[in-house]
């Protein structure tokens, strides 16, 4: 029951209606709107913290809830669909995240805030997704480029524009802006929506004759999962009760969804579109490149943060650098998907990414902003090059009638991939940080004469300014402390992004693998 696009006079597919370009619209705005607020409050969470009375480990649950909540959403977004009709499902979960929105902004305790994040993730989980699926089914195969490449922007700046505008509301407003600037949004949203699509009638036997097996692993499994790589690593993995519980339910929650792929008739999650090469092989790709660029995004600002001394806003800046060619190639864009095959640009995207790690393995202690702007901006052409055509591709390789689940698979794939690479990184950093600091505080010994001479030295400007002897000395060691673990940290970072540049790099032959939609298939 593939959607038929209607022709022109000519025999060709005709033009989308600017009814159609208002229902992208839609879709866009409501994918940039979920995507801009998983990243806005994090450069705000310092002082949400201090205002709600959270601890550092408790007000990580604030950024968690959205993700956990969200990833469980993006799969059920087709079922959802389908049972409620887009236009009702969508307007729905858009006043849900209004109203998520401003309870949050309202919010005085973690409770609070974490149980409207939790909201917030749930409804903008379904407006990622079903974004694609409107690209997918309003607009003719000629002019889907078009589309994915707003849709694309949208995906990628929101996490770069983010840091930025929550850093710049925290500094000049109050953290509570970050929410409450979603009210004007939403409300543009919900008028694209009203205008731009149809109102469709609900089919509620497909709500009582869902997969309730698989919905029940899904929400088990995925949200299980998402804790354990969110949390891990900070609790000491299977050192924490808490963490082994919670694998439990993941493994129960992934074997009730691979029941359900066998007893119901439709699947909530549908596992049998990867039998589609062409498809299974943008999955693929998706999750190992998405590990790769969240990493990149999390190394970045973090080292700033931590090494540079840089605050939100100004990390922030060097983040929306790579932002730029987004602008620069948006024109031109379109074209390119259509005239090269989406294996071709892959690979100078994911070559490209490679290059801009390479070129931020030599960071030094003294390393600031203006030493990523040349990576920043080849990042900001491979980002695009790379994930635009996956985009498209992962809509090309199905039938208009397969774009929901289709969409909701690819989506959950990327933030799944992007997960388990943040949980990796993790890993890395924390083990090699470790490594580092004591290899360095084991070469200097009582013996060491650089070691000694550089006490001596800090011991006598220490006691210039205090007259104390001893406490001088104490300042010194103290000082030589935080040196090493300063330089630690900088090699850490340094082999980080030389792996990371390499994981890309070994995803150049999965893009070799994707294949060119048949001319004989209709869109």
């Amino acid at each position: 029951m593939a959607d038929a696009l209607p022709l022109s006079a000519a025999g060709k597919p005709a033009n989308a209606s600017f009814t159609d370009w208002i229902a992208v619209a839609a879709g866009s705005l409501g994918a940039l709107l979920a995507t801009l607020d998983i990243s806005i409050t994090n450069s705000a969470l310092p002082q949400i913290q201090g205002q709600i009375g959270a601890t550092g480990t408790e007000g990580t649950w604030i950024s968690t809830g959205y993700l956990l909540s969200e990833i469980v959403m993006i799969p059920l977004a087709a079922w959802l669909t389908r049972v409620f009709g887009l236009r009702r499902f969508l307007m729905t979960m858009a006043v849900l995240f209004t109203l998520c929105s401003m309870y949050c902004g309202m919010s005085n305790s973690l409770t609070a805030m974490i149980i409207g994040r939790i909201g917030q993730g749930f409804a903008g989980g379904a407006m990622i997704p079903t974004a694609q699926t409107i690209i997918r089914t309003r607009l003719p195969a000629h002019q889907m480029a078009i589309g994915m490449t707003v849709f694309g922007l949208t995906v990628l700046l929101g996490p770069l524009m983010g840091p930025v505008v929550g850093g710049w509301l925290t500094e000049n407003a109050s953290w509570r802006w970050c929410f409450f600037l979603n009210l004007p949004v939403s409300a543009a949203l919900i008028t694209l929506l009203w205008t731009g699509l149809k109102s469709d009638k609900m089919d509620l036997e497909q709500f009582f004759k869902a997969d309730w097996l698989g919905i029940l692993g899904l929400a088990l499994g995925l949200s299980s999962l998402t804790v354990v790589l969110e949390e891990g690593q900070r609790d000491h993995w299977f050192e924490s009760t808490m963490i082994v519980t919670l694998s439990v339910l993941m493994v129960i929650g992934f074997l009730l969804i691979a029941v359900g792929q066998f007893t119901a008739k439709k699947p909530i999650v549908r596992l049998a579109l990867l039998r589609n090469p062409r498809y299974a092989s943008v999955i693929i790709i998706v999750a190992a490149v998405g590990a790769g660029l969240y990493g990149v995004s999390y190394l970045l600002p973090q080292f700033l943060g931590t090494v540079a001394g840089y605050n939100a806003q100004q990390a922030g800046g060097i983040m929306l650098l790579s932002g730029a060619p987004a602008f620069l190639l948006m024109p031109f864009l379109p074209t390119l998907l259509n005239r090269y095959s989406a294996r071709v640009l892959v690979c100078i995207g994911l070559l490209m990414y490679f290059a801009s790690c390479m070129l931020d393995i030599s960071l030094t202690a003294d390393s600031v902003g203006h030493d990523f702007y040349l990576s920043q901006i080849l990042r900001g052409f491979a980002q695009m090059l790379a994930m635009m055509p996956l985009n498209q591709a992962s809509m090309a390789a199905v039938e208009a009638h397969e774009a929901g689940d289709a969409a909701g698979l690819y989506n959950m794939a990327r933030n799944l991939g992007g997960s388990i690479g943040l949980a990796l990184l993790g890993v890395l950093i924390d083990r090699r940080t470790h490594y580092h600091d004591e290899v360095i505080r084991e070469s200097l010994t009582a013996n060491s004469s650089i070691g000694q001479a550089h006490i001596a030295s800090s011991s006598a400007s220490f006691l210039a300014q205090s007259g104390d002897t001893a406490l001088a000395q104490l300042q010194a060691y103290a000082q030589l402390a935080s040196t090493i673990a300063r330089e630690a940290t900088v090699m850490t970072y340094n082999e980080s992004f030389f792996l990371l540049g390499l994981a890309l790099l070994a995803c150049v032959p999965l893009a070799l693998t994707l294949k060119k939609r048949p001319a004989s298939v209709k869109q």
